[in-house]
């Protein structure tokens, strides 16, 4: 009986260990490697397909380009999706936001749906340890698959920014972003980002385990159709959301995807971390960054509450 309970609980984790995420990676960052790396991931976007990406604050230049993207986005005949910010600047109302889209070159080359422009609507938050629900642009329901497209960089707030954070503070509009900031305490921007709703949020755990929270709703609306690609380049301290961002000071890197958010985000956050850094490529400014503001916690948690998982096995595509 012994024997046969230590056969099981050895098949128990020989089929755990087959099961953990894959991520996939390549060095190259070209048009022709995103489209690759999509090919790797063995699932088809199909439908109506929302890619999600940062438009890019005006005076910003580290955001992903229309010409790094276009392959994609022409192979699942894609929308660009976004939605207005909750901070002084040039994407904080529909007008400035898409005055910046232009700018940028996106409204030229694909068709660009800002999803919260006419209104948002509110989907099921699983974890509701702080948010009740989250609140989305209302387009969103237009859409039955999402490639989530994300440019991995530090953030000053959420210590880096990757694909959690592109499905949950840049999925929500602006009072959905609020809402997620102050960790359900408000979602109204007049009073989010004044001391006594900042101190509402009590700590930046609270913060982190909302973004997690909200990029879980987003994951669930689309019942997991959903893929996560990762663009290591230009990896500055600052978010695209920073219309003066610093200098990168860390070399590119490549592109990582996976169809598990919490594994892509941790095999980019393990790649960082352990890179042997050099003057003129460090990677220290950023990881610095990233521990400022406890950014890590933020795939603890989402791994906690079932997102997804911190273990993974890496497929690299150069070899």
């Amino acid at each position: 009986m012994k024997k046969l309970i230590t056969l099981a609980v050895a098949a128990l984790l020989a089929t755990a260990s087959f099961a953990q995420s894959k991520v996939y990676f390549t060095k190259e960052i070209t048009p022709e490697s995103l489209v690759k790396i999509y090919k790797a991931l063995g699932v088809e976007a199909e439908g109506r397909v929302a890619v999600k990406i940062s438009t890019g604050e005006g005076g910003n230049t580290h955001y992903l380009k229309p010409t790094l993207i276009r392959n994609l986005v022409e192979q699942v005949n894609g929308t660009i999706v976004e939605c207005c910010t909750a901070y002084g600047g040039t994407r904080q109302d529909s007008k400035r936001h898409w005055e910046t889209i232009h700018e940028h070159g996106f409204d030229s080359i694909f068709a660009v749906d800002l999803m919260d422009e006419f209104g948002q609507i509110r989907i099921p938050v699983k974890d509701q340890k702080h948010l009740k629900y989250d609140i989305v642009g209302e387009h969103l329901a237009n859409y039955n698959f999402m490639i989530n497209l994300a440019h991995f960089k530090g953030h000053a707030m959420g210590g880096f920014g990757g694909v959690l954070k592109n499905a949950s503070i840049g999925v929500a509009s602006t009072a959905g972003k609020c809402y997620i900031h102050t960790a359900g305490k408000t979602n109204d921007p007049k009073l989010a980002w004044t001391p006594e709703y900042l101190a509402a949020g009590k700590t930046q755990d609270n913060f982190l385990e909302s973004m997690a929270a909200a990029a879980q709703a987003v994951h669930n609306y689309f019942n997991g159709k959903v893929i996560y690609i990762n663009v290591m380049n230009n990896m500055s301290v600052d978010c695209d959301c920073d219309g003066h961002p610093a200098k990168p000071e860390l070399m590119d890197m490549g592109i990582m995807a996976s169809l598990d958010p919490v594994a892509v985000d941790q095999a980019c956050l393990d790649k960082v971390f352990n890179y042997k850094g050099k003057p003129g490529d460090d990677n220290k400014p950023l990881i610095q960054r990233i521990n400022r503001q406890h950014g890590t916690y933020i795939t603890d948690y989402a791994e906690k509450i079932g997102l997804g998982s911190k273990t993974y096995q890496l497929i690299n595509l150069d070899k």
